[in-house]
């Protein structure tokens, strides 16, 4: 009888092993009106990709890592949406009436309508966004009062949902109100024109105040908590970095160490990476390293590194990419090699770019000022070759001076490239030895410029 008590417990304790693990939510579904290839479903530890078929239709089984709140895009739309393990969920709607028309079935539909429902009810509520933050204090956090009870109603109006969903959804409400609230102070200050408008002391709640962001699971469930937490942290590190990014050191960054949430982390450095990691900052290799130590996300690293690796060679003191033989509008070709012996300012723009060409104004301040100087201002037009004429006539309407080249490959132009430049206006400060002073030098506009001018070429204040 021992014996047969053993195996049956061991039979019992095998067929448990062999049940397989219920890991996942199957979508379908179909979208009118719209030329988009695929849905994304993500949150801050998932990432999956669903293809649409040429009807719109679609389908797709996801692993989720968890039930929880997760976000759907389809082309530049996007709505949360909620998926737990053995959902099967159908969703229907029309690409010209995205938040009108979404609607869900099957397995799950009852709290992602709910989802749907508060959405567009948020939207309406909020579309006049001048008249809601023009509103006065007492009169704005009526109006969201509204909003967050209506909400409650469809909520609390449900039959049969998920308790942990109902449970969660509680508190995305309290954090929704809290994220206008947050608000307020920027938007009022902007719609009505009262650029030093602060609010009332007691108008942020005790509880907003106090907040401490270290819930990593309010972090995936409720984007208005994730918007509030990545608020907060990134006002802390500016306070520290202040206005000057050119020098930004590890320590300027230690708000970020002490971040808890490990997914706010990564958003974090993904965010100053993008201006940090740069050759305008000397400090960029340590910063690099710092980021590249608290990141917990692969694809953050993998581009970090990338960034890093084509800037590395874009410091002040490195040999300076190369321009040949670029088109000089007063004739000939000019290669940068040509003007060795001077310092050499590259302003790279295009006739087409307006804020390039909002900068001409200084430029020409700034060339008259240093006119003297051992320095050439040399203004580099990306234009496509189509655009020639239209680059000539402008340089000679605008009367702009200094050295005005045409690059000889636009965007495709090996000194364009090598300077990893994606965007315009760019302003790089080359030194009389052909080395790197700035490869992000500042704007014209910017009284930035001519501190660092006066410096290098060690003119008296």
């Amino acid at each position: 009888m021992k014996r047969l008590i053993i195996a049956l417990v061991a039979l019992s304790i095998f067929a448990c092993k062999q049940e397989p693990k219920v890991d996942y939510a199957v979508i379908t579904g179909k979208i009118e009106n719209s030329k988009a290839k695929k849905a994304i479903v993500k949150n801050a530890e998932f990432n999956a990709e669903i293809a649409i078929n040429e009807d719109g239709t679609f389908a797709d089984t996801l692993r989720i890592p968890e039930n929880g709140f997760y976000t759907m895009s389809i082309g530049r739309e996007f709505t949360p949406i909620h998926l737990g393990f053995n959902d099967i969920l159908n969703i229907s709607l029309d690409a010209n009436k995205f938040d009108e028309t979404i609607n869900y079935t099957g397995e799950g539909a009852i709290e992602n309508n709910y989802l749907a429902a508060k959405t567009l009810s948020n939207v309406k509520a909020t579309a006049n966004e001048a008249e809601l933050y023009s509103l006065g204090e007492d009169d704005f956090k009526s109006k969201i009062s509204e909003i967050k009870t209506a909400n409650e109603t469809l909520l609390n109006g449900l039959t049969n949902a998920d308790e942990t969903f109902i449970s969660s959804e509680k508190q995305n409400l309290v954090y929704d109100n809290y994220a206008l609230l947050n608000k307020y102070e920027q938007g009022h200050a902007y719609f009505t024109k009262q650029k030093d408008f602060k609010v009332s002391e007691n108008f942020i709640p005790t509880e907003l105040k106090d907040m401490v962001f270290d819930d990593s699971k309010a972090y995936k469930s409720s984007s208005s908590y994730k918007d509030i937490a990545f608020s907060k942290v990134l006002t802390g590190v500016f306070e520290n970095l202040g206005d000057d990014i050119s020098s930004v050191t590890t320590d300027d960054l230690k708000d970020v160490s002490d971040i808890k949430i490990p997914a706010l982390k990564n958003d974090v450095i993904d965010y100053l990476s993008s201006f940090l990691v740069s050759p305008s900052n000397e400090n960029m290799e340590s910063v690099y390293n710092f980021f590249i130590n608290h990141s917990t996300n692969e694809d953050t690293k993998e581009k970090l590194t990338k960034t890093f690796e084509k800037n590395k060679n874009l410091i002040k003191g490195k040999p300076s990419p190369q321009f040949v033989n670029y088109e000089n509008h007063k004739g000939g070709e000019l290669s940068l090699t040509d003007l060795k012996g001077k310092y050499v300012y590259v302003d790279v723009w295009a006739t087409w770019c307006g804020p390039c060409i909002r900068e001409i104004p200084s430029l020409k301040e700034v060339e008259k000022k240093f006119h003297s100087e051992n320095i050439e201002f040399v203004s580099t037009s990306i234009d496509q070759a189509k655009d020639h004429s239209k680059w000539v006539s402008m340089v000679k309407d605008k009367d702009l001076g200094g050295v005005q080249l045409m690059a000889d490959n636009d965007w495709s132009s090996k000194f364009v490239k090598d300077y990893g430049i994606q965007g315009i206006p760019r302003f790089i400060l080359i030194d009389p030895n052909g080395n790197i002073v700035s490869a992000d030098a500042p704007r014209p506009s910017d009284p930035k410029l001519v501190e660092l001018l006066e410096k290098e070429l060690k003119m008296q204040p």
